[in-house]
């Protein structure tokens, strides 16, 4: 089949790519042209495991172009994928301009029968929007549809080529056929269904995988108190098929583009219809508060924070991303800063788009995990990226000024922890809190 992809973002560019790899002919469009030229160029503007070689793969084969010409691409079509960003404004609800604009620019390129997808994730009715925008702007026939994505960042392109489900929203059984018939090659476990149903799936599907990140955090608070360990707890717990293992790590809190922004729009949409969605406002607060535990147990380590020097390790929001929106080491790092502290901070691939969001000439920005960690009072992991716990303990200590890390993703295990002299905070696992505080606060404040 012939594709257009308007939006090569996070969303668009993996879904195109693998759809071209699936045999159709692809065309990714973008209004940004230095992103275009860097995908001419064979550089791909995202870090996502996998997506370069598959993007010059099928380039290569010729059925993957870029282009900032919505109107040829869409003429060129079958079926248009809306790809565009659906960003949060102030109030929480989603920002449909990009979209809304990116159908009128579809409408005006019609010459033929079209299927036109949404694949960004939008507000329930949105695609009747859709409808009536391109039904007022061109008399050709065509149908709409949502196809909701919900593929992982890290893991997209495995996530897009081996999904658990498909979901195609469709109240035209002609266009719920074709679309079933693009997808079969990755699954056969296709849901169709109404489209205003398929919009509340994307939505509730991420409101849901929030709530057990903030219910795990919220056991692993407890486990802290009553000296039970959230790990062993979230196994027992993930052994009951009724639940299930997943998204039971406790940590720090999610983030990125995803989570944050559709569970405040969700809340958002259910305000709309005058109903107030307790359950997940606390999710909310749950897991923005979950983040600063790290500044709390600093401030319990080190006192005052006012002239330390505090590493970070991590800045992404989860491993093998480049993304940093809304990650954890924002609201921390910000933290630090305002309480005087000096920073030395790396990540594997996210620094360069962190920098863009906050930098400061107290932050020193390190080249490896180990020239973070060189001289400084505290340690703080922030993201479980696999180079991180390829470093020992006793290296460590060697290294920084005072062997005191704050985990904040249980990265390191039992005994490695007994073996080392770190003072050592844990998330969810106080028998693993190896600290003797009075003698590094003695060390600290002589």
């Amino acid at each position: 089949m012939k594709l257009c992809v308007i939006g090569a973002g996070y969303v668009g560019l993996v879904s195109g790519v693998c759809f071209a790899a699936l045999g159709n002919t692809v065309v990714c469009v973008d209004q940004n042209e230095d992103k275009i030229s860097q995908l001419h160029e064979g550089k791909v503007p995202i870090y996502e495991p996998g997506l370069k070689g598959l993007i010059q793969d099928n380039v290569e084969q010729g059925r993957l172009t870029f282009t900032t010409d919505t109107a040829s691409a869409v003429e060129g079509a079958e079926i248009v994928i809306l790809a565009v960003g659906t960003p949060s404004l102030p109030g929480g609800e989603a920002n449909l301009s990009y979209i809304e604009e990116a159908a009128r620019e579809v409408a005006d390129a019609m010459n033929g029968y079209k299927v036109i997808i949404t694949k960004s994730t939008v507000p329930v009715g949105t695609n009747d929007r859709i409808h009536s925008l391109i039904a007022s702007r061109t008399n050709y026939s065509f149908g709409v549809a949502s196809v909701p994505e919900f593929l992982r960042e890290g893991s997209a392109v495995a996530d897009t080529l081996q999904p658990d489900r498909i979901v195609i929203g469709a109240s035209d059984p002609h266009v719920a056929a074709v679309l079933c018939t693009l997808h079969e090659p990755l699954t056969t476990n296709i849901l169709t269904t109404d489209i205003r149903s398929a919009e509340m799936i994307k939505y509730a599907s991420n409101a849901f995988l929030a709530t057990k990140i903030s219910f795990i955090n919220e056991i692993a608070n407890i486990c802290e108190k009553v000296g039970a360990d959230v790990t062993r707890v979230a196994h027992g717990m993930g052994l009951d098929q009724r639940i299930g293992s997943s998204f039971l790590s406790a940590g720090i809190g999610y983030g990125g583009s995803c989570f944050p922004k559709d569970t405040q729009a969700l809340i958002q949409i259910a305000g709309n219809v005058d109903y107030e969605f307790k359950l997940l406002k606390s999710v909310v607060e749950v897991n923005q508060g979950q983040r600063f535990n790290v500044i709390r147990k600093l401030e319990e380590a080190l006192g005052d924070l006012e002239g330390a020097t505090i590493g970070i390790w991590g800045l992404a929001f989860k491993p093998n991303t480049d993304d940093v929106r809304d990650a954890p080491a924002l609201d921390i790092m910000q933290s630090l800063l305002e309480a005087g502290a000096q920073i030395r901070a790396y990540d594997p691939v996210a620094t360069a788009n962190f920098r863009r969001l906050l930098d400061s000439s107290e932050v020193t920005w390190a080249d490896s995990a180990r020239e973070a960690a060189e001289g400084c009072d505290a340690l703080c992991l922030l993201t479980e990226w696999e180079e991180f716990g390829e470093v020992g303990l006793g290296e460590l200590n060697e290294l920084m000024k005072h062997p005191i890390m704050i985990d904040g993703r249980n990265v390191y295990r039992e005994e490695q922890i007994r073996q080392s002299a770190f003072a050592y905070y844990s998330v969810g696992r106080p028998q693993m809190n190896n600290m003797d505080m009075d003698r590094h606060r003695s060390v600290m404040n002589p």
